[in-house]
């Protein structure tokens, strides 16, 4: 049912062949060549039309090249691109005003990739520690929720217990300690016993893991702790903000109303927040961390930077997708499908037991298949996806993330859906 590199085009396998002789073999691709996207649909070479489920981690958000963010971005490029932090330009405070503005923090530092605001965070947090907590030096510990997924730099993966990111990488970076994900207990237990943590890093929904969602009480509490001891709560909401999850950032997930800054509630509310992926729509890598000056100002001029990072390109860019996602109610739209399409696939799961779970929030969902791990069943069953004209991808091994731009509309969900089911019957 899968379809084979023998069933390719000529022409699709021609692409395929050339990224295998000429570039590194760390990625395990769907085995379609896309040439062109508009909305939720992209296009391969041979001129075929998917459906997006998977919308590049969700960093298409806003749909394929939308038109405002394009517009933006043509306008600045054919300005000015870059100058890099050793000049001002005239959009970065403007930037980072918005920002801090919408999302309810003192100050803002523009990166480039998602895994370097994680960076960022895990050096202000050292920082902090050191110059406001009191951490003697080089004592200070960085706390993560295991099964998480921040990047795949040497520091990021030093905090991960995924045998395939760390293998054959090590030695590991010192300071970092794991406990279990959505165990109020064993972060309690674990900061009331060391008083040199710095930080917790936990992703409010871990995505990566096969869109894990915690206990309604989680998120609050993790704030309500690391107040209690002292130590940093930081969100990485990489994958899961900019409307994904139903409300503007998934920190908000337990509120009910879609307000543009109902992440400053104040129970919720983390003191560093890591931002990325559909902060520019898609078009290019932005990343932001954000944080009150209590942090922020640990670091001084000439301690961390970035060429490109808070380049005016960036930052008209950014601005104008943070722009569409207010201005399209692309939060209530995230909600509204994400219910409808749930309930869809829990319908689906009654008639098919190869499904034997459906989780996720807003536009971020998954389907667990009855098969082990290692299996190449969800592989295989993503193959027909495409077959049948959806895109989507298994991620440790059984589960398969479904995550469709939030400009998706009703219609295209029972579209999607029928697809959906159509594929998985013919594994019965």
């Amino acid at each position: 049912m899968a379809t084979s590199t023998s069933e390719q085009s000529a022409k699709t396998q021609s692409y395929i062949d050339k990224e295998h002789k000429f570039g590194a073999h760390n990625y395990h691709p769907v085995p379609v060549v896309i040439d062109r996207g508009e909305g939720v649909f992209v296009w391969d070479v041979d001129g075929h039309k998917y459906f997006d489920f998977l919308s590049a981690y969700s960093a298409v958000n806003q749909g394929h090249c939308h038109p405002r963010i394009i517009k933006a971005m043509t306008k600045q490029a054919s300005k000015l691109t870059l100058t890099s932090r050793a000049f001002h330009n005239d959009l970065l405070g403007e930037c980072e005003e918005f920002m801090a503005n919408l999302f309810g923090f003192d100050k803002v530092l523009m990166m480039n990739s998602g895994v370097e605001a994680v960076e960022t965070a895990m050096k202000l947090a050292r920082k902090w520690a050191y110059k406001i907590k009191g951490v003697e030096k080089d004592q200070a510990r960085l706390l993560f929720a295991r099964n998480n997924f921040h990047g795949r730099t040497l520091s990021v993966v030093s905090a991960s217990n995924d045998t395939a990111a760390r293998q054959g990488f090590g030695p590991f970076m010192p300071g970092i300690d794991t406990i279990p994900y959505d165990d109020l207990n064993a972060l309690e237990e674990i900061l009331q016993n060391d008083p040199n943590y710095a930080a917790f890093f936990v992703e409010p929904i871990q995505g990566e893991a096969g869109v894990v969602v915690p206990a309604e009480n989680y998120l609050a509490e993790v704030a309500r702790i690391c107040r209690k001891y002292n130590v940093l709560f930081v969100a990485d909401e990489i994958q899961t903000g900019i409307a994904r999850t139903g409300t503007l950032l998934a920190t908000c997930q337990n509120c009910t109303c879609n307000a543009d800054k109902c992440c400053q509630q104040k129970d919720i509310k983390p003191d560093i927040l890591l931002l990325g992926k559909a902060l520019s729509g898609g078009v290019m890598p932005v990343s932001a961390v954000l944080a009150n000056d209590e942090v922020m100002l640990t670091i001084k001029p000439g301690e961390h930077g970035s060429t490109f990072g808070g380049n005016p390109l960036a930052c008209a860019v950014a601005m104008e997708a943070l722009k569409v996602v207010i201005d399209e109610n692309l939060t209530d739209n995230a909600m509204r499908m994400g219910q409808l399409f749930r309930e869809g696939l829990s319908a689906i799961a009654s008639r098919n037991k190869l499904i034997t779970t459906v989780r996720g929030k807003g536009l971020l969902n998954a389907i667990v298949i009855d098969s082990e791990e290692d299996s190449y069943l969800a592989w295989n069953i993503c193959m027909e996806f495409k077959d049948n004209g959806l895109l989507a991808k298994p991620t440790h091994g059984n589960k398969i993330r479904l995550a469709p731009p939030l400009v998706i509309n009703e219609q295209q969900i029972i579209m999607a859906l029928n697809i959906i089911e159509k594929s998985l019957n013919a594994f019965l």
